[in-house]
């Protein structure tokens, strides 16, 4: 039962009902410190002590384009029988072989509802505040790769805007503001909290935004793009194989993050 210092007796996988803890979890433990479009999400907890301790929490959903399913799954119905494993993060205690025990129950729990592909990035630019702390290494997808997932190469590479915090201002978020759109309370509290000025009554959005990002600081980065990891899910390899990929399978797997960049 145990695997390099994991047993799988002390842990459960389940489905969490209410967002709340969730999201606290992943705000306080995943690099991103931002919440997404949920479609399911799941918790790994341990009961080593006879008590549930969430230490683990998936979440999948709905990416800001339908292209991030349908390119990948052509013939799969996005939103329903594709989705976008958007935030993956285990506190660092917990031991080896955790993660891939965690995605697999998770992915036979989808599997169970009707998914059949999933999609998934990990980002290899390393972050750093503006004095210079590392907040995120990179990530390669190195879990990905072990549980057998297809490498398909990077999405499209972009500027993205750095905060001075290390977290990236997604154009989603930007636009959010600009358009006054559900959740842009969220996205200026995020840039207030940094020094931004709290907004006038009647200011145009847009040009809040401008000099919101002027006043805290915001760096222009230059990002290659997010190595991209698909799942194909089924009963046996036959039936995980008839699912019809539209992007071709890449090797080898990634193994070392892109350099720092630079700000642009």
């Amino acid at each position: 039962m145990r695997d390099g210092g994991f047993d799988r007796r002390n842990y459960r996988v389940d489905h969490i009902a209410d967002e709340e803890p969730a999201k606290s979890f992943v705000l306080a433990h995943h690099y991103s410190r931002s919440w997404p479009s949920v479609s399911a999400q799941f918790g790994l907890y341990d009961v080593s002590s006879g008590r549930r301790q969430l230490c683990g929490v998936a979440v999948f959903g709905v990416p800001v384009s339908r292209a991030v399913l349908t390119r990948p799954f052509p013939t799969l119905r996005p939103y329903t029988q594709a989705l976008v494993c958007s935030r993956f993060v285990l506190l660092d205690e917990c031991p080896a072989n955790a993660e891939s025990f965690f995605l697999a129950r998770c992915m036979d729990a989808l599997f169970d509802d009707g998914v059949r592909g999933i999609v998934s990035f990990a980002d290899p630019v390393p972050r750093r505040t503006a004095s210079g702390q590392l907040v995120m290494p990179g990530h390669v997808g190195t879990i990905y790769a072990a549980t057998n997932a297809v490498y398909s190469g990077r999405a499209t590479a972009r500027t993205v805007k750095l905060l001075p915090d290390g977290t990236v201002f997604h154009d989603r978020a930007a636009q959010k503001i600009r358009r006054q759109e559900q959740g842009h309370q969220y996205a200026e509290a995020q840039l207030i909290a940094l020094g931004a000025p709290v907004p006038r009554a009647g200011c145009n959005p847009a040009a809040w935004l401008r000099e919101a990002l002027v006043a805290v600081g915001a760096r222009n980065v230059r990002h290659r793009g997010a190595h991209r990891y698909v799942w194909r899910l089924g009963r046996s390899r036959r039936e995980r194989e008839q699912i019809k990929l539209g992007l071709p399978s890449q090797r080898p797997y990634p193994k070392q993050p892109d350099p720092e960049s630079i700000a642009v």
